[in-house]
C-alpha cells in the first residue's frame, strides 16, 4: 500500500510540521491503544478515513484494517444515509479520528459505530477540546472532556479511558504558530524554509509548555482528546 506525504505526515509528523506536537502525540497513543486493546487479525473499519493516514500502523500490528468514507479510494464506501455496507456486529474494532467534529448528525453517527462494533468491540475515537475552525467540509463541535464522555453515553457508548493531547499553554503557541506560518508561506522564495524553521522553534517552546502545565489542567483543557469506549450494555 502506498503511502503519500500527506499521510506519512500525519502518522510519522515531522518536528518543522505546524501540527507535530498534536499528532506525534495522537499517533503515539493510537498505536499503544491497538496494541493492546486490538488483536491482530481483528477487523477494524476507520469510520471516516479520509486518505487512511493509520492504514499502515494499524496493518503492521497485522490487524484487519479497512478504511471507510463517503469518497472514492477507501476499502468501504459510505451510502448517503450514513452506513457502512457491513453486516452488524461485524467488526472488532472502530476507528474515529479526528472526524467527530465534522459530523451533523452525531445521533446517526453513534448508531453506525454501535451497529459495525461487536459487543466486545472497542472503538478508538479522538476529536478537538480546542481548535481553529476548520470545515472539511463543515465543523459543529469542541468539547470538554466531561461533555464528550456525556455526549458518548448518550448514545450508547461506555467511554473507559480518556487521553488529553496538548494542554492550554501548548495549544496557545500553536495556534499562533498556525496563523504565522500561513503568512509566510505566501512570501516568496524564503517563505517555506521560514515557515518550517518557525514551526521547529514553536514546536519545542509549546513542548516545554505542555512538560511544566498541571496535570489536571492539561486533562481537562485539551487540543485533542482520544478515548477507548465500548458499546453500552442495553
Amino acid at each position: 500500500m502506498r503511502v503519500d506525504g500527506m499521510r506519512e505526515s500525519r502518522a510519522a509528523p515531522r518536528i518543522w510540521d505546524t501540527d507535530w506536537l498534536v499528532l506525534r502525540g495522537l499517533a503515539r497513543l493510537l498505536q499503544e491503544e491497538a496494541r493492546t486493546h486490538v488483536r491482530p487479525g481483528t477487523l477494524m473499519v476507520d469510520l471516516g478515513c479520509g486518505d487512511m493516514p493509520y492504514a499502515d500502523m494499524m496493518l503492521q500490528m497485522k490487524i484487519d484494517y479497512r478504511g471507510a468514507d463517503i469518497g472514492e479510494g477507501s476499502f468501504l464506501k459510505i451510502d448517503e444515509q450514513g452506513r457502512v455496507p457491513l453486516a452488524d456486529g461485524a467488526a472488532g474494532a472502530v476507528l474515529s479520528v479526528q472526524v467527530l467534529e465534522h459530523v451533523r448528525d452525531l445521533d446517526a453517527y453513534c448508531a453506525e459505530i454501535r451497529r459495525l462494533l461487536r459487543d466486545d468491540g472497542v472503538l478508538l475515537l479522538s476529536t478537538h477540546g480546542t481548535w481553529l475552525y476548520h470545515p472539511h467540509p463543515e465543523d459543529h463541535r469542541r468539547w470538554t472532556r466531561t461533555g464528550l464522555v456525556v455526549d458518548l453515553a448518550d448514545r450508547g457508548l461506555e467511554v473507559e479511558e480518556v487521553h488529553a493531547i496538548a494542554g492550554p499553554l501548548a495549544t496557545t503557541t500553536l495556534i499562533r504558530l498556525t496563523g504565522f506560518a500561513f503568512f509566510l508561506r505566501r512570501l516568496p522564495i524564503i517563505g517555506a524554509a521560514s515557515a518550517s524553521l518557525l514551526a521547529l522553534l514553536m514546536n519545542l517552546r509549546a513542548q516545554l509548555e505542555d512538560r511544566i502545565t498541571p496535570a489536571q489542567i492539561r486533562n481537562d483543557n485539551a487540543c485533542v482528546f482520544l478515548v477507548r469506549a465500548r458499546k453500552a450494555a442495553i
